[in-house]
């Protein structure tokens, strides 16, 4: 059954741990809610002026859900993420909910066929790691915004990582029924986007995923009756969905009140747009894989090349998204690029910010020294342990024993370790002046390696065409 909110708590919509916000505008005088729709974050709102005299009084507490579909973050979530991160720095309370309930169930928003039923003990496992990553990625990001100056207090509200299986694991079936299921409609939720798209889908939809909407309805319902929680963000898929949840509040608190109570402020909807690029692909994937903020899944150097790569057409709306680089100075840099699109200055700004954002100066130093070993000409500043650390997790990065090294014909080395398909075809690219060692092109099929030829004394970088690398380490 729905427990109550303090009746002393509600009255006049005052809030108690309601505390004046005094940090609600930064290097301009936007609004949180003019800022985000001035970076394009913004696809769908309820009530935006009432939401945005909402924000102004005082800090809030905002949400968005994680599917525990996976063990971390892809860059997709950079969406929501950077989203929560703008409230974040204007003094709110954010929540990062992971759906470790309903990702057993199941969300058919934007799909057309059935889903399959997670693992139990899969979801338990990619929820426990997201704690984790979500906490990363918070921290990491309080650091980029301190640096661009967009923290003006000594601290601002930690994010909480919740797990929504907190609650449902004690909820029982008629008590959810009763309290929750009461207050939906079957016409209002067979009209949901999800439902009716899947609906008219030759598979349909079953029953376990028609109540994935109450689910959903239910964590914005929990987390507004024990955080305080007023508003949810979401992809723009998830508009009826939190819609739900609004209804959910109303309804459950409404008929619990007094008509003098009525007047408390409730909570609102906000969607981010579902990103595509220029080309309609979907964002967050590089040649059908995601690009992770986990540096051991996506490398420091798929990461920073993977921002390095985007379109001239897409640019501009990347940078007022996944960076906090002024929206007047990202004008500027259009300018810029615009006058001189051969020097993709903007997309180098938009690599070094992103990779700076999520991970941190070591990680765009790595980034940058990677990309000088596979894409740039000049070797003479590298040191050795700068390329290990660059290329760390990367399968381009072998380490051998001073034996193999030195004792091993080198095409024999580039076919060994995969460069090549084999010994021939090694020795034949030699002939043809396509086999390289520190961009130096191997003349003698029966070149061995010497310390001398390495950079630094223990590595040397192979190159068979233009963009096939191996980087050998002595050991």
């Amino acid at each position: 059954m729905f427990r109550l909110i303090p009746r002393w708590a509600r009255l006049h919509g005052r809030n108690p741990s309601c505390e004046r916000n005094p940090s609600r505008k930064f290097h301009n005088d936007r609004t949180l809610i003019e800022e985000l729709t001035c970076r394009g974050f913004i696809a769908n709102v309820t009530r935006p002026h009432e939401l945005n005299s909402h924000l102004e009084k005082c800090s809030r507490t905002v949400y968005a859900g994680i599917d525990p579909t996976a063990k971390s973050l892809h860059a997709g979530h950079l969406i929501p993420l950077l989203c929560l991160l703008h409230f974040q720095l204007r003094g709110n309370k954010i929540v990062a909910l992971i759906g470790g309930a309903t990702g057993l169930v199941g969300d058919p928003s934007g799909r057309l066929t059935e889903r399959e039923l997670s693992d139990a003990a899969q979801v338990e496992f990619n929820a426990s790691k997201l704690t984790a990553v979500i906490s990363r990625f918070f921290s990491q990001a309080a650091i980029y915004a301190t640096a661009r100056g967009f923290i003006q207090r000594p601290a601002i509200p930690e994010v909480q990582v919740l797990n929504n299986i907190t609650w449902f694991k004690d909820l029982n079936l008629l008590d959810f029924l009763r309290s929750a299921g009461t207050h939906f409609r079957v016409n209002q939720m067979v009209a949901r986007d999800s439902v009716r798209t899947r609906m008219n889908a030759q598979q349909g939809i079953n029953f376990t995923e028609f109540t994935y909407q109450l689910l959903q309805a239910y964590d914005f319902y929990e987390l507004y009756r024990t955080k305080g929680c007023t508003v949810q963000i979401g992809g723009s898929d998830q508009w009826g969905n939190i819609l739900s949840g609004l209804e959910l509040i109303d309804k459950g608190r409404l008929a619990r009140v007094t008509v003098a109570e009525q007047s408390e402020e409730k909570g609102f909807a906000l969607t981010t747009p579902l990103l595509t690029t220029s080309s309609g692909e979907k964002f967050g994937k590089s040649a059908g894989n995601a690009i992770w903020l986990d540096e051991s899944l996506s490398s420091y150097l798929d990461f920073y090349q993977f921002f390095l790569r985007t379109t001239d057409a897409d640019v501009v709306k990347y940078l007022k998204m996944f960076t906090l680089l002024p929206v007047e100075e990202i004008e500027s840099i259009a300018k810029d690029h615009e006058s001189r699109p051969e020097h993709r200055i903007a997309q180098r700004i938009l690599a070094e910010e992103v990779t700076l954002l999520v991970h941190g100066e070591d990680g765009l130093s790595a980034a940058k020294v990677a990309t000088e070993v596979l894409f740039g000409t000049d070797y003479s500043s590298l040191r050795a342990d700068q390329i290990i650390r660059s290329l760390r997790n990367d399968p381009r990065l072998v380490f051998c024993s001073e034996d193999e090294m030195f004792t091993e014909l080198l095409p024999n080395l580039a076919a060994h370790h995969g460069l090549l398909p084999s010994k021939s075809a090694a020795r034949q690219l030699v002939l043809a002046g396509g086999l390289y060692v520190n961009n130096t092109p191997v003349r003698d099929p029966r070149l061995r390696l010497t310390r001398a030829s390495l950079l630094d004394g223990r590595v040397a970088v192979v190159r068979a065409g233009k963009d096939k690398h191996l980087v050998l380490v002595s050991k």
